[in-house]
């Protein structure tokens, strides 16, 4: 079972070196089409590419997450199967980290939609004609 573990994460992170190489060179050849690399066309890949983030880390998170799960599922196996020599708290924290991991998308998504897709805060511009409450003395 570990040793299809192990196959099966040599090839997908085989694939993924092979797609992110891949990617960075069609990046290279479509960013330098003018034969000229000044700051703003530099700026411009930096953006391009920080766009592409967060789909990369909630995938990671996905797999990764899906990974602690298993690999706590199976420690917790183990300690049923021998007590003495797994403690129980190593599946627990195992399945504990993986469920963050798996969570850790949509409490990203709810922070986005918290903030705004831009980036900025709260518009409080909208707020001056709201009158306030005082105390009078």
């Amino acid at each position: 079972m570990i040793k299809a573990i192990r196959k099966a994460s040599l090839y997908t992170s085989a694939a993924v070196f092979v797609g992110l190489v891949s990617g960075v060179e069609s990046a290279h050849a479509a960013g330098n089409t003018a034969g000229t690399n000044d700051f703003s066309t530099i700026s411009g890949n930096i953006t391009e590419s920080i766009q592409e983030l967060p789909g990369l880390l909630t995938g990671v998170s996905y797999m990764l997450g899906i990974l602690l799960g298993v690999l706590g599922i199976l420690k917790i196996k183990d300690h049923v199967e021998n007590p003495g020599q797994t403690p129980l708290q190593h599946g627990a924290i195992r399945l504990a980290a993986g469920g963050g991991l798996f969570g850790l998308p949509i409490v990203y998504e709810a922070m986005q939609n918290t903030i705004g897709a831009d980036g900025a805060s709260a518009d409080f511009t909208a707020l001056d004609g709201v009158q306030t409450f005082s105390t009078v003395n």
